[in-house]
C-alpha cells in the first residue's frame, strides 16, 4: 500500500473506492492496523472510555491526545494518523483551536486533525485551515455533546433536523474539509449527503452509502463490552481470547508448569557450585 494523504482521499471518492478507517490509541496496535492495509487510523477521543476508563469522551485531554497519537505515529508507514480534538480544546476561541490543532500536528505528528460541530465551530475550522493544517469534520451524533443531547440518539431524523445536517456538510465541503464522519445518522440521510457533496463521508452507524467507513477498534475486536451500539460488528471476539489467555498464565504460575526448561536461561554447574 502506498502512503495515504488527504488527497488520496478524494481520489478513493472519485473512484468510489471505499475507505477503511479504524481508531489506534498505540503504537502496537498501529502497527498491526497499518500492515493490515487499513488507510486511516484515528487517535479518537474514544480512548476516554476505552483505554482511561471515564464514562465518556469529556475528560480526555489535550496531553492525552498528543501522548497517545505519539505511540500512534510511531508504528504508521502508509495510513492517514487524524487526531481528534478533546471537548473544549478548539471551544473557547479561535485562536485556542489553531494552537491545540497545532500541537496535535508538530508535537505528535499527526497528518489531520477532526472536531465536532457544524456552523457553531465553522469560524474555529476556518483559522486551523488558514494554518495549513487538514481537517476532517465530524456532524451527526456528536459524542462532545452527549448532555447536550440528553444521551447517544440517532440524529437527523425529523425535516428539521435532516436538512440542517445536509447544510452543515455542504458548509464543511465549502470551508475545506477533506471528509466528514457522519455519526448515527439515518442511512437514506447519509447516502443522501454523501451524494451531494465532493468530499468523502465516512460513516459511523451512518449505512453503506457513505464513503468509508470507521469503527473504534476495541468494538471491531470484541474488547469493550461496557456498551455495544447497533451499529458495531464484532470480526473477532478478543475478550474471550485475552480471558482465557490470563487464567491459563494464572493456573500455568500457580502450578510450575510454566516457565519450561525453554523458556529459561542456562548456567555452567562449576559456577554455581562455587557461589554456595
Amino acid at each position: 500500500m502506498s502512503k495515504i494523504t488527504t488527497a488520496t482521499f478524494m481520489e478513493k471518492k472519485r473512484s468510489n473506492d471505499k475507505i477503511t478507517v479504524l481508531t489506534a490509541y498505540d503504537f502496537s496496535m498501529a502497527k498491526l492496523l497499518d500492515d493490515a492495509g487499513v488507510e486511516c487510523l484515528l487517535v479518537g477521543d474514544s480512548l476516554g472510555m476505552t483505554i482511561l476508563g471515564y464514562e465518556d469522551t469529556l475528560s480526555v485531554t489535550m496531553e492525552d491526545m498528543i501522548h497517545h497519537t505519539k505511540a500512534v505515529k510511531r508504528g504508521v508507514k502508509n495510513a492517514l494518523v487524524v487526531a481528534d480534538m478533546p471537548f473544549l480544546s478548539y471551544h473557547i476561541s479561535d485562536e485556542e483551536a489553531v494552537r491545540n490543532a497545532g500541537r496535535l500536528v508538530k508535537e505528535a505528528g499527526a497528518h489531520a486533525v477532526k472536531l465536532e460541530g457544524g456552523f457553531a465551530v465553522r469560524t474555529k475550522i476556518e483559522a486551523i485551515l488558514a494554518a495549513q493544517i487538514p481537517v476532517m469534520g465530524h456532524i451527526g451524533l456528536t459524542p462532545q455533546s452527549v448532555n447536550l443531547f440528553g444521551g447517544f440518539k440517532v440524529q437527523g431524523k425529523s425535516e428539521a433536523q435532516a436538512k440542517k445536517l445536509i447544510e452543515e456538510a455542504k458548509m464543511l465541503e465549502e470551508i475545506g474539509c477533506f471528509s466528514i464522519v457522519l455519526e448515527c445518522v439515518p442511512e437514506k440521510l447519509a447516502r443522501l449527503i454523501s451524494e451531494q457533496i465532493q468530499i468523502p463521508t465516512i460513516g459511523i452507524g451512518a449505512g453503506v452509502g457513505c464513503d468509508g467507513q470507521v469503527l473504534v477498534i476495541q468494538d471491531m475486536l470484541g474488547m469493550y463490552t461496557e456498551m455495544t451500539p447497533k451499529f458495531v460488528k464484532q470480526y473477532a471476539n478478543l475478550k474471550m481470547d485475552i480471558s482465557s489467555a490470563a487464567k491459563s498464565y494464572c493456573e500455568e504460575v500457580k502450578s510450575g508448569a510454566f516457565p519450561e526448561l525453554k523458556h529459561t536461561f542456562k548456567m555452567d554447574d562449576e559456577i554455581i557450585k562455587k557461589l554456595y
